[in-house]
């Protein structure tokens, strides 16, 4: 669903205390973005360009991996000890062959700081990661053109959205039920995947629900890709793993 190689999504569920965190140590990444969007529970992380952070819920983890980075993430220690419920959306966001070696970044977007539009009659609001809705655009940069909304929709509330018919679009159900342009119903943890026909979506909230919107233009380009490697050609794969294996990726300690 290019621009969107992978949607890594952890339904929600209820982790026990412990004193070792749970997580993943370190590995490389190269040609895209990981975006992380946390619902419950909390995550740390730490890059071999220096950048480390937390993400509780309504926050964002938005790294570009670009020519290379080495990453770690787990659950923050104050939630492992505590345990509790955990969810949350991890996106690979792909790169345009122009800027797969562009140089790593993190973009950290708290929950506070993320613009939102308030909808008309008590509807709800829509959360604005990157792109735009009705003229409020969020502060996340990107590469190409994309949209990532969260909406939080109150029961019975109903939100529009516009999008380019070549652009390619998904709704991720977080949390309750919508039906779908007056027709189809998504449940919670169930994903709705759009064809290329047409612009307008209605989507009406039968319970108190929270969406993750996704659309974006395509990149139309050929793709290459071994495990956490992005790029457009297998010998720019072989390229990045004799890159990783030579240190050229930086130092992360485990």
């Amino acid at each position: 669903m290019s621009p969107f190689f992978m949607l890594d999504y952890n339904s929600r569920i209820e982790f026990s205390a412990r004193n070792e965190p749970r997580g993943v140590g370190v590995h490389p990444h190269r040609g895209f973005e990981t975006v992380t969007i946390a619902y419950h529970g909390a995550v740390a992380h730490h890059d071999s360009a220096g950048n480390s952070g937390v993400i509780y819920p309504g926050d964002v983890q938005w790294m570009t991996a670009g020519s290379g980075i080495l990453h770690k993430e787990y659950h923050e220690a104050a939630f492992s000890k505590k345990g509790g419920a955990f969810q949350m959306v991890q996106l690979w966001v792909n790169l345009p062959a122009k800027n797969k070696m562009t140089t790593p970044k993190y973009q950290e977007v708290k929950h506070s700081d993320i613009a939102k539009y308030k909808l008309d009659d008590e509807a709800g609001v829509i959360e604005v990661i990157a792109g735009e809705y009705n003229d409020t655009k969020g502060s996340a940069s990107t590469f190409t053109p994309l949209n990532l909304l969260n909406a939080r929709l109150n029961k019975g509330g109903k939100a529009y959205f516009d999008f380019p018919a070549e652009y390619n679009t998904g709704f991720m159900i977080i949390e309750g039920s919508v039906k779908i342009n007056g027709t189809e119903i998504a449940k919670t943890d169930q994903f709705v995947h759009f064809k290329n026909e047409g612009t307008a979506i209605e989507a009406e909230a039968l319970e108190n629900s929270i969406v993750l919107i996704l659309s974006g233009e395509p990149i139309n380009e050929p793709i290459a890709q071994y495990g956490p490697f992005l790029m457009n050609k297998p010998e720019e794969i072989q390229e990045a793993i004799n890159d990783y294996n030579q240190g050229k990726f930086g130092y992360l300690d485990e």
